[in-house]
């Protein structure tokens, strides 16, 4: 993974393409919507593999595990989901929103 942000997205599908080429389960998260203040811009992306191999991220804190955990369904039910966190309870600094903010995450399983 580069250090930079530009030219993330890139890094994390070729780093997905090349866990699949070995026989990896993947999956990926992508940040699709984004209000307010957010960690990690719409676009971001975060793979997840069945052995538990990780690259990008969507968020930071919580939201990752909780993201992590939804690509290993999606993994095992070949099923997309979208995800939407916000703050709109006391529940902020739990899930790593704690800035404020919502987004919104797709998840899906790569063939």
């Amino acid at each position: 993974m580069s250090g930079t942000m530009a030219g993330q997205g890139e890094d994390i599908l070729a780093t997905a393409a090349g866990w699949l080429a070995e026989g990896e389960t993947v999956a990926l998260a992508t940040v699709v919507e984004t209000w307010g203040s957010s960690p990690r811009p719409a676009g971001s992306r975060l793979a997840v593999t069945a052995s538990g191999r990780m690259a990008g991220s969507v968020s930071g804190g919580c939201i990752e595990g909780a993201v992590a955990d939804i690509a290993r369904q999606a993994m095992e039910s070949g099923k997309p989901q979208l995800l939407d966190f916000g703050i709109s309870d006391e529940r902020a600094w739990e899930v790593g929103l704690a800035c404020g903010g919502k987004l919104k995450v797709f998840v899906e399983k790569l063939a």
